[in-house]
């Protein structure tokens, strides 16, 4: 038998360690809820709205970045993986549904992995895409990406634009030193020509200020802001019409699929595994009008006829369906106004005809470019110093970028028909040219794709485009008619590429070693130079 003194004694030692116990559980919850107080866990699958994923104080960002589409998004990762405490402010958190910034290609997914954002293509319904297919007067030619010295897992990516920026954000938000913030940035706040932050509007009507040390504009090709950043000298050469063909199946599977159609180029790609994106080039700003069925005959008369076989039946299905969709395609040269305290980037700095699908490479390139150069700075707050020492991003980028920019300008002009018989000519050696195979091929598919983007390749192949037209012009008998042509030929190519080459800048584009920038140090280890000398006299 259990005396009365044992019991007490039992039951005073199992309530002090029920008690025990009971603390330690309430201690634990407590500090989960702490830990989670600033990152709730359904922020990572949440549908974002116009409230905070967290309450970050503003006051303690180093960087703001202005729009969240795929540049902003991916910075914001970039940034914040390297611990730096980033403030993103985007107009509209919602899923966006665009008809470009489709297509990523295989350079474009190199810098997604270097960037650690590769899994943002997962999960997305995401197609491979291998190379292109190109079309002409009844023959093809089928061009693949030189990927064999890759891992089996890069290629190009097709996707809906609005999974892939909502896979970004909700990867940037992962992060307890990233906040994504819904508002309308009104304005730069500027003092003494330096930029100290941005002023912008919540849904609800409010303004508000945010200050960093520095502000990253990236809201788009519409913004409102670059005009004090940069020389917007925004040209539009063109107009798509946008349409979703569903369960089509394209004449070569995981390609995208180029028409070289009177009077530009209609291009097909997979956006998932039922729908084929395609989008029929229109030259100039005037669009047939959708509301009057101008809109649905030229398509059904002028577009159709021209559409492979394969896809004719399924193009005139999804006129009919009546989903029709326009925008403008803009291009604009990078021409930035260094300003302290500021930078741009994506499409709100640089833009280029689409044709190419080159732009999301151009931006990923761009931030990995800009997180290396800020990796080493422990301090931002020297706006002078930061400005003097990221004029460097400016050339650095320019390989990279004004090889994309220049194929897609110089393309585009090559792609489009005319009735100058110098131009038949050009674009028909163009088709014949990549018909060719081997290198032929694979080399100018390499810089296009972004795996080489090297100007000197660009020009060296597009020179090789034009006087593989002038022999075919020449031989094996010339005649005065083929001589005049072959001459106009050459005054055409150079009329095509120079110009969009001088608007890049020829000494950064072919000489960037020559410009002082280039070898600029970061400012914090001219610091440590300057301590080592003074060290040293002492």
């Amino acid at each position: 038998m259990v005396s009365i003194d044992q019991q007490v004694l039992w039951t005073f030692f199992g309530s002090l360690f029920g008690f025990f116990l009971l603390y330690t559980l309430c201690c634990n919850a407590n500090k989960r809820k702490l830990k989670n107080k600033d990152f709730p866990k359904e922020c990572a699958h949440r549908s974002f709205t116009d409230e905070e994923c967290r309450p970050m104080d503003v006051s303690d960002a180093e960087v703001i970045i202005v729009g969240a589409g795929v540049a902003g998004s991916a910075l914001a990762y970039a940034l914040g993986r390297d611990g730096r405490r980033v403030h993103v402010i985007e107009r509209d958190l919602t899923e966006p549904d665009r008809m470009v910034g489709e297509l990523l290609q295989p350079g474009g997914y190199l810098k997604l992995i270097e960037l650690g954002l590769e899994d943002c293509v997962e999960e997305i319904d995401a197609q491979r895409v291998h190379g292109y297919a190109l079309f002409k007067d009844g023959k093809n030619a089928r061009m693949s990406y030189p990927l064999e010295k890759f891992h089996s897992n890069v290629a190009g990516r097709s996707f809906h634009n609005g999974r892939f920026i909502q896979r970004m954000r909700k990867k940037a938000a992962t992060l307890l030193n990233v906040r994504l913030q819904q508002g309308t940035v009104t304005s730069l706040l500027e003092e003494d020509g330096t930029v100290r932050g941005i002023q912008y509007k919540t849904k609800d009507g409010l303004e508000h200020k945010a200050y960093a040390p520095l502000t990253i504009v990236c809201d788009g090709c519409f913004s409102n802001l670059r005009r004090s950043l940069c020389n917007p000298k925004v040209e539009v050469p063109s107009c798509f019409i946008g349409l979703v063909l569903e369960n089509c199946q394209l004449p070569f599977a995981n390609h995208g699929h180029v028409i070289l159609s009177n009077p530009s180029p209609i291009l097909f790609y997979p956006i998932s595994s039922t729908e084929v994106r395609c989008l029929v080039d229109v030259p100039g700003q005037k669009l047939p009008s959708v509301a009057n069925g101008e809109m649905t005959n030229y398509l059904k008369t002028v577009v159709a006829p021209q559409v492979p076989p394969e896809l004719r039946d399924d193009f005139i299905s999804a006129v009919d369906k009546g989903n029709i969709r326009t925008m403008q395609n803009r291009s604009m040269p990078a021409d930035p106004h260094l300003t302290p305290g500021a930078l741009l980037m994506g499409d709100a700095f640089n833009m280029r005809h689409p044709l190419t699908g080159g732009g999301m490479t151009v931006a990923l390139s761009d931030i990995v470019i800009l997180r290396d150069l800020l990796k080493p700075l422990d301090n931002l707050n020297d706006a002078a110093s930061l400005s003097k020492y990221l004029e460097s991003f400016y050339t650095l980028r320019k390989p990279v970028a004004s090889t994309i920019n220049t194929l897609a300008g110089a393309l585009y002009k090559v792609f489009s028909a005319s009735p100058d018989p110098a131009r038949k000519e050009m674009r028909q050696a163009c088709f014949d040219y990549l018909s060719l195979g081997g290198i032929f091929s694979t080399g100018p598919v390499a810089v296009l794709s972004g795996l080489n983007p090297r100007p000197l390749s660009l020009v060296l192949h597009f020179l090789a485009v034009a006087t593989y037209g002038v022999g075919r012009l020449l031989l094996p008998f010339p005649s005065p008619k083929h001589v005049w042509i072959a001459a106009r030929l050459i005054s055409c190519a150079s009329g095509i590429i120079f110009p969009i080459i001088k608007a890049e800048g020829v000494r950064q584009v072919f000489l960037p070693a020559t410009i002082p920038a280039y070898y600029r140090a970061p400012p914090i280890k001219e610091d440590m130079k300057r301590r080592e000398q003074l060290t040293k006299i002492k």
